[in-house]
């Protein structure tokens, strides 16, 4: 387990009780706009977080982590960078139309312009506070780490994912794509075995790899982090509803890069232990010892 930092003071309590009604009420407003998936099912066999035709945006957040990134890009940085964008626009046509050597065949001699230089210094500094005051508690809250309900290894290998439960027994089990000759619903996304993660749990993923690097992302969790050979790298997130959930090495790690997807299936708690019986006799451990009981033996 990975206890919270412990550290306290005034900043940290001003964090933990402000930032999260703030980012609520902000996210309730925005009612999630800039999400194109429709309205989200209480069914773990309902597909959530996958790209589909047409869309536009980011996948619909399963967490609250993916809820703040959605806010902070959907209503922060799109209308910074649109308004620069037309600014910039406006100066291009401006500068076309009027400096043109046609309607100035003497062009000005000017190098200077202090306050046109103190502005143009002060105002981007601006905008940079402003995104940080938005920005920085997001980042806090992804690098602190809860006291995790669960925890779950993913190593990345050329060019399949495997998992670890050290939680429920230590089992351990490769995930790797299903070819498009064997009809998966979702080719190049589809898993032989899926990751089954309870709801409304706290759960730390610790990645790593044995090759190359590689990078456990699913974009409806809010999670992207690398798997370095020798390294462990940690996050967290916490599912707010059932359903099944996609997600892709997101670092170049070789000729089958595109080829090494993850599934992530969502169910309530009592669905998940139910799995992990289920799992613990048909998965090895992983000192390589064997599951404690033979399931088709047992059928």
């Amino acid at each position: 387990m990975v206890p919270n930092s412990g550290r306290n003071g005034k900043l940290k309590m001003t964090q933990s009780r402000i930032w999260p009604r703030i980012w609520s009420a902000a996210a309730a407003a925005a009612g999630l706009a800039g999400s194109a998936l429709p309205a989200l099912a209480q069914d773990s066999n309902e597909v959530l977080g996958v790209p589909h035709d047409k869309g536009i945006g980011l996948q619909a957040p399963a967490t609250d982590l993916a809820e703040r990134m959605d806010f902070l890009h959907n209503w922060i940085l799109m209308p910074i960078i649109t308004v620069i964008t037309l600014f910039v626009l406006a100066l291009l046509l401006i500068v076309i139309v009027k400096f043109r050597e046609s309607k100035n065949p003497v062009p000005s001699k000017n190098t200077h312009n202090t306050l046109l230089e103190v502005g143009w210094t002060i105002i981007p500094a601006l905008i940079l506070v402003f995104i940080a005051v938005f920005s920085f508690p997001l980042l806090y809250k992804q690098l602190e780490i809860p006291t995790p309900g669960l925890t779950v290894r993913a190593i990345g290998h050329q060019w399949y994912w495997s998992y670890e439960y050290p939680d429920n027994g230590n089992f351990t089990f490769d995930a790797t794509m299903v070819e498009k000759d064997q009809n998966p619903q979702h080719y190049l996304l589809d898993t032989d075995n899926e990751v089954v993660l309870p709801v409304d749990t706290d759960i730390r993923i610790q990645i790593t790899a044995t090759d190359v690097i590689h990078s456990w992302t699913v974009p409806a969790f809010g999670v992207k982090h690398d798997g370095v050979p020798g390294r462990t790298n940690e996050s967290w997130f916490n599912i707010k509803k059932p359903g099944i959930y996609y997600g892709q090495c997101s670092e170049l790690c070789g000729v089958r890069h595109a080829y090494m997807p993850i599934k992530v299936r969502a169910v309530t708690k009592e669905e998940y232990q139910a799995w992990v019986t289920e799992a613990q006799q048909k998965f090895a451990r992983v000192d390589g010892s064997q599951p404690t009981q033979d399931v088709a033996a047992a059928e």
